[in-house]
């Protein structure tokens, strides 16, 4: 198996040496570039399986180069930032960053999100099954097991459910999980979200009050595990 290829888009050569070793040292091919024209020049030149990003970039914001690249790569792209505000988390993420960590980053932690988002490309690319823990999720079948028992949801928990689990690992914010399942009228109804999520919670969780699988970001909205 050929080793995943992942590009580092920041600034500071002391950030893209620390992550050159941490990559290289868990198996994965590593790119750098320190500028965003760079960046985004060696991503159309040679997609990789991954972005590491960082939003304060020398030469444009970090948001805007983002949105660029979503608006033709599909797989990864993990935000790295010193800015930690909810307002600056949720504009990534509704820019369509699939996680955001802030730094001074664990680097443990850090690998922990690449495998997950590695992962769900693959899944994504070849797979109509995810098996999440105790969860069984088909896709083709429309159908979820816990524990091999099946479990009956209605058509807006299934919609949710599969959401979130085609997006594991990854923060999808209130707005974003909004607009996907009820639509763009619904953005403002975070109230009416976390009535959906409770009773997803009850169906699929061991115990509802400390979910396994859907985390709530505070703030910011829920990540699939």
């Amino acid at each position: 198996m050929s080793k995943a290829e992942i590009l580092v888009i920041d600034d500071e050569p002391q950030i893209r040496k620390l992550l050159e070793i941490a990559l290289e040292s868990n198996d994965y091919k590593v790119m750098q570039a320190e500028t965003g024209k760079e960046g985004i020049v060696m991503a159309a030149n040679h997609p990789p399986d991954l972005i590491l990003l960082d939003i304060g970039l020398p030469d444009k914001s970090g948001h805007e180069l983002l949105k660029e690249l979503r608006a033709w790569y599909n797989k990864a792209i993990i935000v790295l930032s010193v800015q930690n505000s909810e307002a600056d988390i949720v504009t990534a993420l509704d820019n369509g960053a699939t996680d955001y960590l802030t730094k001074p980053f664990r680097t443990a932690e850090l690998l922990a999100r690449i495998r997950s988002a590695i992962r769900r490309n693959d899944v994504q690319a070849s797979n109509s099954v995810i098996v999440c823990g105790n969860l069984q999720i088909d896709f083709a079948a429309r159908t979820v097991k816990k524990d091999n028992e099946p479990v009956k949801l209605t058509s807006t928990e299934y919609n949710l459910l599969t959401l979130f689990a085609k997006n594991e690992g990854r923060v999808l914010t209130h707005q974003c999980i909004l607009k996907e399942i009820w639509g763009v009228g619904y953005q403002t109804e975070t109230q009416y979200l976390r009535v959906f999520v409770a009773a997803l919670r009850k169906k699929i969780e061991d115990n509802p009050n400390q979910p396994r699988h859907i985390i709530t970001e505070s703030g910011v909205g829920y990540r699939f595990v």
